[in-house]
């Protein structure tokens, strides 16, 4: 049973959800040969405050970026 657990700061809208649990279902079923019915998908929305890289939370990484 696949579990794919995508993290991603939020914005994404529903179309664009339901086209990566689409697509990365598609994925495991044409390459690893399983089940659909079997496959789950989830999406975690990480609040820009709460994500960080380059040594910067991503809210103050936009905001330098924005300058």
């Amino acid at each position: 049973m696949p579990y794919v657990n995508i993290q991603t700061t939020k914005g994404a809208t529903r179309s664009q959800k339901a086209q990566l649990v689409r697509e990365v279902t598609d994925s495991l079923v044409r390459i690893l040969r399983k089940k659909p019915e079997h496959t789950h998908v989830v999406i975690q929305e990480i609040a820009d405050e709460d994500w960080g890289f380059s040594g910067l939370l991503t809210d103050d990484w936009k905001k330098k970026k924005a300058r």
